[in-house]
């Protein structure tokens, strides 16, 4: 097998390898009539990607005839080879893959400027084919975006972030951040962006749902769209079934196959959310005057947002409101303030963040006067000297 890379397509080689390593430890090298393939699989096999090159994308290709070769190596022993990528393109002039099966190595050789040579011979096993089955044209939901409108979108959610949930419709789409439990919800931030149909090049739903899918592996392929600028393709269908990421040139293809929540799970979470709430205890402050209890709050609520309790998990996106920046304020301060302020927004409604139910405004506090107490402060020294 003889392999030669040369020019700018040294850089695009390295930057799939790279891609490769947010799916899985080991790459696995299947030369083949129609090119070059390299594929990765997690250990949880939850997510598949693959990188087909065509024999046009190497200034060389050439194996033997009826060749059955399938090799895997540790990822990040190829990953040296192609280590600096800013650099990769200006000092290497090209790059030569070769198959030693004698000493079972496969050897990288780098010619760079000015007649310096870097070889790499890196150890294999021996390995079954791996490719996943998909159907891509099965999937009744299809987009295609450019890789900086993915990744404007993306860099607002945490590189922590396990998991993101697409959410369809016939002119938007909506992406949020996945929070596992319910219970959590009111503690994590929640992060939602919406896109336009129009922001895409082609936009093409036929099914409204919400997909859940891992966002490190989609990270990973939004890695090698934007270093060769094209456009990244969405192929989904039902939940549970996988989501396909595709990136497509006239020399190479590439494929992420990446596995999504099913219906099932979130029947289960919306059924623990049903059984929490029938095990809590009856609370008896609710039956008190709540009015007593209220204190007024200043509210910068952006307009819109509703104020119903948000719906137990389903296919629908989960809309949570922004939390209102409260700032309390006393009866007393109010009586002090004398005339309404006119900037000062109207009384609203708003959800008790101890109760979480939606209270209206208080009538009593526009019909009645809070009454204060008086408070007596004890005579000082002099006062009673002056008394006497």
């Amino acid at each position: 097998m003889q392999c030669v890379v040369t020019g700018g397509n040294v850089k695009v080689l390295g930057k799939a390898v790279h891609s490769l390593s947010r799916i899985g430890d080991e790459l696995y090298v299947e030369p083949q009539e129609e090119g070059l393939a390299l594929r990765s699989v997690n250990s949880s096999r939850s997510a598949y990607a693959s990188f087909l090159f065509a024999p046009l994308f190497f200034s060389r290709y050439s194996i033997p005839r009826g060749l059955n070769f399938r090799c895997k190596l540790a990822i990040k022993s190829v990953q040296t080879v192609f280590r600096s990528l800013a650099t990769l393109e200006k000092t290497v002039e090209k790059c030569h893959i070769g198959l030693d099966e004698q000493k079972d190595r496969l050897t990288f050789t780098l010619h760079c400027k000015h007649g310096l040579l870097k070889t790499h011979n890196l150890s294999y096993q021996d390995s079954e084919s791996l490719e996943a089955v998909f159907d891509k044209d099965s999937c009744a939901n299809v987009f295609r975006a450019q890789p900086r409108v993915l990744v404007d979108t993306v860099v607002h959610f945490p590189t922590s972030l396990e998991e993101v949930t697409l959410t369809l419709s016939d002119e938007r789409m909506w992406v949020r951040n996945h929070v596992e439990d319910e219970a959590e919800r009111s503690k994590a931030v929640l992060t939602e962006l919406c896109l336009a149909a129009d922001e895409f090049d082609h936009f093409d739903i036929k099914l409204h749902n919400s997909i859940t899918f891992c966002l490190k592996e989609f990270r990973g392929l939004l890695l090698f769209a934007e270093s060769t600028g094209l456009p990244v393709t969405m192929y989904l269908d039902e939940p549970g079934s996988p989501v396909v990421l595709s990136v497509t040139d006239s020399v190479l293809e590439g494929n992420f196959v990446l596995a999504t929540l099913s219906d099932d799970h979130y029947l289960r979470q919306s059924n623990r959310g049903a059984d929490a709430e029938q095990t809590r205890p009856p609370d008896d402050f609710m039956n008190d005057d709540m009015d007593a209890y209220l204190i007024a709050m200043d509210s910068s609520v952006a307009p819109g947002p509703s104020t119903a309790d948000p719906p137990a998990p389903s296919l629908a996106a989960f809309r949570k409101p922004p939390a209102p920046n409260y700032r309390t304020r006393t009866y007393s301060e109010e009586e002090e303030d004398g005339e309404e302020d006119p900037e000062r927004p109207p009384d609203k409604k708003f959800r008790s963040l101890f109760f979480g139910s939606v209270l209206p405004p208080s009538p009593r506090r526009s019909s009645q006067p809070f009454t204060t107490q008086e408070v007596l402060a004890s005579d000082s020294e002099e006062d009673e000297a002056e008394a006497d």
